[in-house]
């Protein structure tokens, strides 16, 4: 018998030696948002353009964030600890202000700031020694440039009218000032390209004026020759690699590849105040349902403005990389498991298809400590726990094996299996995966 209703278990491999590959792999990204408005713990650039700051206030921060902690080689050994394979730094956010050495504005932490280096090339250099992908994050917006809109620097929500402020510029995108910021903006991003040569850019900020004023067809074709293989989310129009779900969980895996994009507390940059973390636990299941699904999880922290992470989020990326090496084989190169229904919790499969991992967050209810899963049609070769290797007993009940019905597998899991954060099984399969996916009938014959 053969998979049925059309489900692959192989669906989201990239082509050999596709650009994508590394990214599917990887799982676990960190995104770091760091920029001047960790001076005083408020929200990146939002908080002058909601009207909390004045834009003076905000752009005051520039003389306090000094850089003088940060070390990125302890940021990489950081990340490699956590069991991250790629990094996004905030290379430039919507305030405008570029953590890069760039000839085409004053505007930069080089030139404005006591911290007076380039953090982007310090950082891509730490992450490279630690063979970590390296992101730069880059806002298409730039609330600072004097050419962004009719009313920058500093613009506002309220001065924006919800981007109808674009209409004063009867010529469109082919304003004069429009065109000398797309000029700009293509600047910036060639130099991110030639000077640090990123394996993925991550847009943000595509929303405003509209996609027919920033020609992102022809962006891509440019970076494509700045930048050969690189990486590109889904925020410059219709021209990105995958898709970038922010903050809640996906409850359908969404179509192509896609990052599921979080924060450790509810602030991306730092904010003191923000005290509501999410537990390890709690990121563990996150992670495990991300990529039961095919996704990546790129998990955000918010450094101080001296350069130092914060306690609570160190805490955290310790304890997730502990659990992920211990689990390492049911998360690096692995692509989504089964469909919702089979088993209750996450699952992911070896690029084979038969091996399949199966996450499993609580303690069973049931006296005999046993777990089900419904729906495979193979024969189980073997069960264990990922991480120690222990052998489980399991045992197929029900089924009728002879017209394709297959019954259900249970896996006795005693307490000595369980992991604190999230328990992970081993089972492997005679043969790639074979599926059932029908509504069952009548059995005609027996």
């Amino acid at each position: 018998m053969g998979l049925t209703t059309g489900f692959d278990p192989m669906a989201g491999m990239p082509e050999e030696g596709s650009d994508l590959e590394w990214f599917l792999d990887a799982k676990l990204g960190i995104f770091i948002h760091w920029g001047i408005y960790s001076v005083n713990g408020v929200s990146e650039s939002w908080s002058f353009f909601n009207g909390h700051i004045p834009y003076d206030e905000y752009m005051a921060q520039l003389s306090g964030f000094t850089a003088e902690k940060f070390d990125p080689y302890a940021w990489a050994e950081l990340f490699e600890r956590a069991g991250a394979r790629y990094v996004v730094l905030t290379a430039k956010h919507h305030d405008g202000v570029a953590l890069f050495e760039t000839a085409l504005s004053d505007l930069s932490v080089v030139r404005k700031t006591p911290a007076a280096r380039d953090l982007v090339a310090e950082f891509c250099a730490a992450s490279r020694w630690k063979n970590l992908k390296v992101g730069l994050y880059f806002s298409h917006l730039d609330w600072s440039h004097p050419d962004y809109s009719p009313v920058s620097p500093g613009c506002t929500a309220a001065a924006m009218e919800d981007g109808k402020v674009f209409f004063r510029w009867t010529e469109g995108p082919y304003h004069p000032s429009w065109r000398n910021f797309i000029e700009f903006h293509r600047g910036q991003i060639r130099e991110l390209c030639h000077n640090y040569a990123p394996d993925l850019l991550w847009f943000d900020g595509d929303w405003t004026p509209g996609p027919n004023w920033w020609d992102f067809e022809t962006l891509r074709d440019d970076i494509d020759l700045w930048c050969p293989g690189v990486v590109v989310n889904s925020r410059i129009g219709k021209s990105g690699d995958y898709a970038t779900p922010e903050q809640g969980v996906p409850i359908v895996s969404p179509r192509g590849p896609w990052e599921f994009c979080v924060t450790m507390n509810d602030s991306w940059g730092y904010q003191g105040k923000d005290r509501n973390y999410k537990s390890l636990r709690q990121i563990v299941r996150l992670f495990a349902e991300c990529i039961g699904m095919g996704g990546n999880v790129l998990l955000g922290i918010g450094p101080m403005a001296d350069g130092t992470i914060p306690a609570e989020q160190i805490e955290r990326l310790e304890g997730l990389g502990q659990w992920m090496k211990r689990h390492a084989e049911a998360i690096y190169g692995t692509r989504a498991g089964l469909p919702h229904g089979h088993f209750n919790g996450p699952t992911t499969l070896n690029p084979s298809g038969d091996v399949l991992y199966l996450f499993f967050f609580d303690r069973p209810a049931e006296q005999r400590n046993s777990l089900s899963v419904k729906g495979i049609r193979n024969a189980v070769r073997s069960v264990s726990v990922v991480g120690s290797r222990q052998s489980l007993g399991f045992r197929t009940i029900g089924g009728a094996s002879w017209a394709g019905i297959p019954g259900v597998l249970w896996i006795d899991l005693p307490p000595s299996a369980l992991d604190r954060n999230a328990t992970v099984l081993r089972v492997e399969l005679e043969g790639p995966l074979d599926l059932f996916r029908g509504e069952g009938g009548a059995v005609t014959t027996n």
